[in-house]
């Protein structure tokens, strides 16, 4: 009777293991690639599984998230023969469980590989000067070249990141006197620049200051000549105004002269002069005459007088 019960708790025991090995429950990230009797039979997602206990078998779990695969540190020389050291990162993933298991051994370590083959070539192709300053050019070329080789092992690689590069000790200390010269020719260049931009201002400005001088003594002169052409225009206004009074009246003249007169007299009598005599217009006119009769009286008692003697 104790046998049996052993038998049964053995049996029991057993049974338990065999199904305890066949379920399967798998994370959301991870992929499990299932072999039956030694062939490939399927690919587990994630969520719960149910295989045969011994005749299925689990060949490799793997995982959908991306992974990073190191380039070491490697030297390797450029076209123009420069020594440089450098590694980087790829990223990938995997697309498909079964070939990133039956193609290759380690797609990691073969990805690592191809990338440091790939870098020797694509390095050995540029100059130094290029290497340095065209890192996003390397590392498209970088990703296209892996991309295609990682497609065949059901890898898909993402980007590739050059993360360092290292030049020797000499070579550096030339890079930087030369930036350093870059800088200072940079710096004159600038400096130079913002001289000839302030003198072209400046010249701008004078320019400008001399323009506006020439247009406000143009400006000047016209305004002078339209007072003189209105003053001009105003007298030969007053000169046909008279004109045309005298012609109708003949006391206008008179009227116009005696108005002259009446000023004269007026600025005469004003002066502090003493030395003025006041004539009345018709004793200048006798004092004219008698100073031509005195003339012709003088003349002929001369000629008498010569005859005379």
């Amino acid at each position: 009777m104790e046998e049996s019960l052993v038998f049964v708790f053995a049996i029991l025991f057993f049974a338990i293991v065999i199904i305890a090995k066949g379920v399967k429950i798998v994370s959301q990230s991870d992929l499990y690639v299932v072999e039956r009797l030694g062939k490939f039979h399927k690919v587990l997602s994630g969520g719960f599984h149910i295989i045969i206990p011994i005749i299925d078998q689990v060949r490799a779990v793997l995982t959908s998230r991306e992974q990073l695969v190191n380039i070491e540190k490697q030297a390797v020389i450029t076209k123009d023969n420069v020594n440089i050291s450098i590694d980087g990162i790829v990223f990938c993933k995997v697309e498909d469980a079964t070939m990133a298991t039956y193609n290759v051994v380690n797609f990691k370590h073969a990805i690592a590989n191809l990338a440091m083959t790939t870098l020797r070539a694509e390095i050995g192709a540029m100059v130094l000067d290029d290497s340095l300053s065209n890192r996003e050019t390397l590392n498209a070329k970088l990703q296209s070249e892996l991309g295609s080789a990682a497609t065949n092992w059901g890898i898909k690689v993402t980007r590739v990141e050059i993360a360092d590069i290292s030049v020797p000790p000499s070579i550096e200390k030339a890079m930087n006197m030369q930036m350093e010269a870059e800088r200072e020719k940079r710096a004159i260049q600038t400096k130079a620049e913002a001289q000839k931009e302030a003198q072209i201002r400046e010249a701008e400005a004078f320019k400008q200051s001399e323009i506006l001088k020439a247009e406000a003594i143009e400006r000047m002169a016209d305004a002078k000549k339209y007072e003189q052409e209105k003053i001009a225009a105003g007298q030969q206004e007053a000169m046909n105004l008279i004109n045309l009074a005298m012609s109708q009246n003949e006391k206008a003249a008179e009227f116009m002269l005696a108005k002259d007169r009446v000023a004269a007299f007026k600025a005469l009598a004003e002066s502090s002069s003493t030395d003025k005599m006041i004539l009345p217009y018709d004793v200048t006119q006798m004092i004219g005459s008698t100073s031509v009769l005195g003339d012709a009286f003088f003349k002929g008692a001369s000629n008498t007088k010569a005859n005379n003697g």
